[in-house]
């Protein structure tokens, strides 16, 4: 438990925020939690008034851990400082344990190397600020603290975060393009999302990178918004697939992919306490690596991937 003194007459809320210096939506479920209180008396009110002198006592609640899982995988960290990490995500990985999840995820592998955020919502969120799917790999960032989650989650929604991905997909497509349309569940297969007219709105913008001997394409991708599948979706909605991506339509009898041949290739943001400008690369995975050198040629590649010039090709759509 921590105990300070209130030195101006204010609401419950917004005094425990100042002192706290974290979210307000924290703050509000802290005190409706029974976490907090004033004189003595627990107070569940967040709008409760205060006065000068008044003694406010709260307590982080613990949060509930899952069950150890054994790990048996490592995981290619591209950037770590005492605020935040940066890694790069292997195919097959899931992110966030669930019920139906046997298999260790990633954040099981945060816990073990003792990454692991205790909120004060009593929640284990263990600096997970973005996800991506099981399939896909790439740069994933990781908060290490409260403060610097609450910062990231902000750049999120504001876009001064964001990600470009490579993906390999089965036919050209026509030109580069934006693809502005709202997606939600198909009404026919609970397992896949659609462009649906009362979706939420999600925009995706689609560059030609590079297109193959065998007629498929490297493109790159920029998300606006972010949405459960969303640069799978949009393609779908230009009558592309990624190649791998069987859920979507994907069908090939010349190649056995074994997965979704997607990348969170560049990761840029704002360091939280530093205020630097920061730009990530992940590095290709082996099968993407090898389906580029069997099919496309290895000097253009290397020229469109360029991480210095590859956000320029946006500024032109």
């Amino acid at each position: 438990m921590k105990t300070f003194t209130v030195e101006t007459k204010n609401r419950l809320d917004k005094t425990l925020a100042n002192e706290l210096d974290v979210s307000r939506n924290q703050i509000e479920k802290l005190i409706k939690d029974g976490l907090v209180s004033v004189n003595g008396k627990t107070i569940t009110k967040p709008s409760f008034k205060v006065e000068e002198g008044d003694e406010i006592v709260y307590e982080f609640k613990e949060a509930e851990r899952r069950e150890a899982v054994p790990v048996d995988f490592d995981v290619e960290v591209i950037y770590e400082d005492e605020y935040l990490m940066v890694i790069n995500k292997p195919a097959g990985l899931v992110v966030h344990p669930a019920p139906s999840v046997k298999e260790p995820t990633l954040v099981d592998w945060l816990i073990e190397r003792g990454i692991s955020l205790s909120t004060i919502s009593g929640e284990e969120r263990h600096g997970i600020v973005h996800r991506i799917d099981k399939e896909t790999t790439g740069a994933l960032v990781i908060a290490k603290d409260n403060k610097t989650h609450e910062k990231l989650s902000e750049q999120l929604q504001d876009k001064s975060m964001g990600r470009y991905y490579l993906a390999l997909i089965d036919y050209t497509l026509k030109e580069d393009t934006i693809v502005d349309k709202p997606i939600g569940r198909n009404p026919n297969n609970r397992l896949k999302m659609d462009v649906v007219p009362h979706g939420k709105e999600a925009k995706t913008a689609f560059v030609k990178l590079a297109q193959s001997s065998c007629d498929t394409e490297l493109i790159a991708a920029k998300l606006f918004t972010g949405r459960t599948h969303q640069i799978r979706v949009h393609l779908n909605a230009l009558g592309r697939h990624i190649l791998g991506d069987h859920l979507y339509g994907f069908k090939s009898k010349r190649d056995k992919i074994s997965r979704v041949k997607l990348h969170a290739y560049l990761l840029y943001l704002t360091h939280p306490v530093t205020g630097v400008k920061m730009e990530f690369v992940a590095p290709l995975f082996e099968d993407m690596q090898a389906y580029l050198a069997k099919y496309f040629e290895e000097n253009e590649i290397d020229k469109k991937i360029d991480p210095h010039t590859l956000g320029d090709r946006f500024t032109k759509i």
